[in-house]
């Protein structure tokens, strides 16, 4: 048998044409670290090594079809309309993945982590793609160039693999012996490869966590990947740790209020939303230079507390720990995920039911991240949004209407609620594009970051928010709590560091100042807001929640989830958990990380925090599946 029988022209094909994908992930991974480099610490060799075999499997898996179609022992290849449906087949996986890829160049540094599947829907709700994807493409037009660019390479390169339009000249026994032979071969390798190799259960997201520190998981994987392996999961994986009677000793959601009696009895509450308000721009817990004057003052005359943590990285994922104190615990946001349409009893039904009338305000178009249709599930009577303000001459022609019309108005529309009222109003304009309309742009402050001027316009339409308000009758009634929804993407590599980029402004304000102005060290997270206003409000209850109030003695933690690690904040110390078990503990109040030989000393407090984790991660999944999320 001649060498090109040992090794035939369509085996070399296959390889070409892998290799070439291969090529092009490697590319579009080292432009995505030198982009966002501030997010990785102790980048090293070995990240990229095995990011290269995440991308050997994202491959296999993409193009697992595509090899055993044209492994196939069928005589076709010479055909011309066979071989211009493999050229096509090919530039779309691999041109789809690029895509994915260079989308997250761009948009990594908001979220934090890899795009999953969850993006579908959070383009695809409301009018949010069709006005941002302009934006997007102005902004990085760069890398939809550089698309064209690689596209252009890929079909060049794919000339370099030549199917032959002659039809083979071996016997048809020689041509299937041959062709079935490297069939057998290679269509299983694909799919040992697509497995991640010899594992018992093929590799997923959460296993980056086995090659690199939890920071550096986002280098190792790639964006094609964490798509794939998301975009198919039917829900949580149910977790079975404890019996249902040791998991209670560790964790109960189920809560009893207990009335402060610091504020009258049918106070209303106004919950302000502050898009993007990470602790980075705002002096009082920075200690730095300041983007945010005006909440600085506001919270100097709050209750408010200095360890303060989002429960997520995206807009989506803070309403329902703020409204349900329900947080996010798997790949997808909870309102998006398939249990978005649980049964709940969140802090806007309880009120309805104790005489309060409910709105939510949000400048965005309406149906924007699904808010209208979840601050409804969760009891908002109202929804104010962009067809409601009804004039678009103040849209800011990317995102919403903005905030220096927006918050005024919500001001005064609030007057027309049925007192007590509890709203909610979320601010849109420190939101990416970042848009200061010109008549604003003399008060605010640039900054380093481009953020910094919409900080700085947002914390001036708080003002504007707030001088409208106390022309109303209903101010000097109303309890305010000033939260962000997360923090947003920054330049800074301390504040890309997992035990800062979650430091938000936590804060309780009466105008009376019937609430002390205090500073206060204990954990604080959105999912205790709801609990928190129950009591300031003294409205008693029996309700589901997964924070506690911050007015009673509880243990208080604080819980995020990213890319297959859960971060569980307690005492001093952030405890690092994935694959079920403890991985290590940092000081989050220094920085400082445990060190190996100082593990042992700490032996006793990660097995009870570890066993604390895992009581609320086995309920959660628990109440998810089952649709037990409230007090039946």
């Amino acid at each position: 048998m001649n060498v090109n029988l040992r090794f035939p022209e369509h085996v070399k094909n296959v390889f070409i044409r892998l290799t070439i994908v291969f090529g092009m992930l490697l590319i579009t991974r080292v432009l995505f670290y030198f982009s966002n480099s501030n997010s990785f610490s102790e980048v090293g060799f070995m990240d990229f090594f095995w990011g290269a075999w995440f991308d050997i499997i994202t491959i296999s898996l993409y193009f697992f079809g595509y090899v055993g179609l044209y492994m196939l022992p069928i005589p076709l290849r010479h055909q011309a309309w066979y071989r211009i449906l493999f050229k096509v087949g090919f530039l779309a996986l691999a041109g789809f993945m690029l895509f994915l890829n260079l989308i997250d160049i761009s948009y990594f540094p908001f979220t934090q982590k890899r795009s999953t599947a969850d993006l579908l829907g959070t383009v695809s709700t409301g009018d949010d793609f069709g006005q941002l994807i302009g934006t997007f493409l102005a902004e990085n037009w760069y890398l939809l160039l550089l698309f064209i660019v690689l596209i252009f390479l890929l079909e060049r390169l794919y000339r370099l693999s030549k199917d032959s339009k002659e039809k083979s000249t071996l016997s048809t026994l020689q041509f299937q012996k041959v062709n079935w032979i490297w069939f057998l071969l290679i269509v299983p390798l694909m799919i040992f490869l697509g497995r991640g190799g010899t594992r018992p259960v093929p590799i997923g997201i959460l296993d980056a966590t086995a090659f690199t520190s939890s920071q550096n998981t986002a280098l190792v994987l790639n964006t094609p990947f964490t798509f794939i392996k998301t975009i198919a999961v039917e829900g949580i994986e149910q977790k079975n740790y404890f019996s249902i009677e040791e998991e209670k000793k560790y964790f109960d959601p189920i809560h009893t209020s207990q009335p402060a009696n610091i504020l009258p009895d049918s106070t209303n509450v106004v919950i302000l939303v502050l898009e993007s308000f990470g602790k980075e721009f705002v002096g009082i817990l920075s200690g730095e230079e300041s983007y945010a004057p005006y909440l600085d003052s506001m919270i100097s005359e709050s209750m408010y507390f200095e360890y303060a943590f989002a429960n997520g990285k995206k807009s989506n994922e803070s309403i329902p720990a703020i409204l349900a104190s329900i947080p996010s615990l798997t790949a997808n946001p909870y309102s998006s995920s398939q249990y978005g349409d649980n049964d709940i009893h969140a802090l806007p039904s309880i009120l309805k039911e104790n005489g309060y009338s409910t709105a939510f305000y949000h400048g965005a178009s309406n149906g924007s991240m699904l808010f209208d249709s979840f601050s409804k599930r969760a009891g908002m009577e109202f929804y104010f949004g962009r067809n409601e303000y009804g004039n678009d001459d103040h849209f800011d022609g990317h995102w919403a209407i903005s905030d220096g019309y927006f918050n005024p108005w919500s001001a005064k529309k609030m007057s027309e609620l049925k007192p007590p009222f509890c709203s909610l109003l979320f601010n849109t304009s420190s939101h990416h594009p970042y848009f200061v309309p010109k008549k604003f742009r003399k008060f605010t402050k640039k900054g380093p970051q481009e953020i910094c001027a919409a900080i700085s316009y947002s914390d001036y339409a708080l003002r504007l928010f707030f001088d409208e308000a106390k022309k109303q009758d209903w101010y000097e009634n109303t309890l305010f709590v000033f939260v962000a929804d997360h923090s947003p993407a920054s330049y800074t590599s301390q504040y890309n560091l997992r035990n800062e980029m979650y430091r938000i402004p936590l804060a309780f304000y009466h105008p009376k100042g019937l609430i002390k102005p205090e500073k206060r060290s204990e954990i604080a997270q959105q999912l205790d807001v709801f609990p928190t206003i129950l009591d300031l409000l003294n409205v008693k209850s029996t309700y589901y929640s997964y924070g506690s109030s911050l007015l009673q003695g509880t243990e208080k933690y604080g819980i995020t989830h990213l890319e297959g690690s859960y971060y569980y904040f307690n005492g001093e110390q952030m405890m690092i958990f994935s694959k079920d078990q403890a991985q290590n503990l940092l000081n989050f109040t220094k920085g400082s990380v445990v060190t190996e030989n100082e593990l042992p000393n700490y032996k006793d407090v990660i097995k009870e925090r570890e066993n604390r984790l895992k009581a609320i991660l086995q309920r959660y999944s628990r109440d998810l599946v089952s649709n037990q999320t409230r007090v039946k």
